[in-house]
């Protein structure tokens, strides 16, 4: 291992050196080849990606981390012979020949005849001793965080990883119940990870569902909207009450300024590339002297802005300035907009821009094929609703409270990767151990057969 004891050190009581590094006296170092059966799927043939018995097979593209994609899938001719050939069956790894060499996921009957063509190879266990997920994992800790077969793949025009260097692999193999423990807890974060990613999507679109309501019949329960009175606008149904006004009208105008007149002066620059557009947030910025500014750099920003990205617009660069600075500015490819108070609230502004209605009409005004782009003036000649200041602010308030929970499920989910990070490194290099007595739990596979 790359993190392997020097022979100057004392190994850990219990532990002996191996060419995987410091591992438990109990885990045994075998070849690859010597506990699973390996076999490239059938080679991609145009003649017969049409015929008289189309059948699905995956591609390296379907083979991600720990998951098998089935979303897209290519078809071709497999005869009865081939088809009993590279069949899988529960259990089977399958491991990337090329792309990113060594990408595995494990085959749990997702689907039923899908075959497999010759980029991927397909390991079946050839003893009882091995437990499958414990080796998907081991080639994700391996690959990815332990730096072990460097130089596997054959050096051609396409990198790939040949059956017969896969065979040779040195791999671990501890006691089975340990084998099957350590995939359980891999496993247990893992799905935490996806239940997390599941309460993203859903808020996500339960965003989008709420924009829709409230900018057609404002901040009132589901169940009273047939109770608003609704009219019909240039910009589709509002609540009557409501005006509908030109961007221009409710924002200041604001400056551009030379930052080469003050060349020692610090200044935080904003750039398109500092924003993202799945955030809707600042992610980064440069600091920069005036001396040293570049020429796009000329647009002062203060807090409660709205800057809105005129290139691209439909990627949606927009965000809110937030933080404070002695000075701040950004790129000229940013029209920005600074809301007067006694008209407009500025979160309710930032809804207001980045609700996609809005952001379709700038976009129909984009010019340039190679750098396509509106102009300021586009943006500020677009027209937005405008609710009394009351109903903004309540508008915000209930897009602010799901954002937060959107927040707070994504620092939950980069928690989980960090913890199924450092797991996975632990547990592999046998850093960390299981308790003995939940490692006795899994004597017996759990019910299903899997971790």
């Amino acid at each position: 291992m790359s993190e392997a004891l020097t022979l100057s050190e004392a190994l850990p009581e219990g532990y002996r050196m191996t060419e995987l590094g410091p591992l438990p006296e109990e885990w045994r170092v075998v070849r690859l080849g010597k506990v699973f059966d390996i076999q490239q799927g059938k080679a991609l043939s145009r003649k017969k990606d049409k015929g008289i018995r189309p059948r699905p097979f995956l591609r390296t593209a379907n083979v991600l981390w720990g998951h098998i994609d089935l979303s897209t899938l290519d078809y071709m001719d497999f005869t009865p012979e081939e088809e009993e050939k590279y069949a899988l069956q529960q259990g089977d790894l399958l491991v990337c020949e090329g792309g990113e060499i060594g990408r595995t996921a494990i085959w749990e009957c997702q689907s039923s005849e899908i075959y497999y063509q010759n980029h991927l190879h397909r390991l079946r266990r050839k003893a009882e001793n091995v437990e499958p997920h414990f080796y998907m994992y081991w080639f994700q800790a391996a690959l990815t965080l332990l730096g072990l077969y460097g130089g596997t793949g054959n050096k051609t025009t396409i990198p790939n990883l040949s059956r017969t260097r896969l065979a040779a692999f040195p791999i671990p193999l501890p006691p089975l119940p340990e084998q099957r423990a350590i995939a359980h807890v891999l496993r247990a974060v893992q799905r935490a990870k996806e239940a997390t990613e599941g309460v993203i999507a859903a808020a996500r679109e339960l965003k989008k569902s709420l924009m829709r309501h409230l900018f057609t019949y404002g901040p009132v329960p589901p169940g009273q909207a047939d109770r608003v009175p609704v009219r019909e606008t240039e910009i589709g149904p509002l609540p009557a009450h409501w005006r509908v006004v030109r961007l221009g009208e409710v924002v200041h105008k604001t400056r551009q300024i030379d930052l080469r007149k003050t060349p020692d002066q610090r200044f935080k620059y904003i750039d398109v590339s500092s924003v993202s557009n799945e955030q809707l947030a600042i992610v980064g910025y440069q600091v920069i002297y005036g001396k040293e500014a570049p020429s796009r750099a000329r647009k002062e920003v203060e807090i409660g802005d709205v800057i809105f990205a005129t290139v691209r617009p439909y990627l949606k660069r927009i965000a809110k300035i937030t933080s404070e600075f002695d000075k701040q500015v950004c790129s000229t490819a940013f029209c920005v907009l600074r809301p007067r108070k006694h008209q407009i609230d500025n979160d309710f502004l930032f809804y207001a821009v980045s609700y996609e209605p809005f952001v379709a009409r700038i976009t129909e005004h984009q010019r340039g094929s190679s750098y396509p782009a509106v102009t300021d003036r586009d943006v500020l000649e677009e027209k937005i609703p405008l609710p009394p200041l009351p109903e903004q602010r309540e508008i915000t308030r209930i897009l602010q409270a799901v954002d937060e929970k959107i927040r707070a499920e994504k620092g939950r989910k980069a928690a989980l990767e960090v913890l199924f990070k450092t797991l996975l490194h632990d547990l592999m290099t046998a850093k960390r151990r299981l308790p003995a007595e939940f490692v006795a739990r899994f004597a017996e596979p759990l019910s299903g057969g899997t971790p």
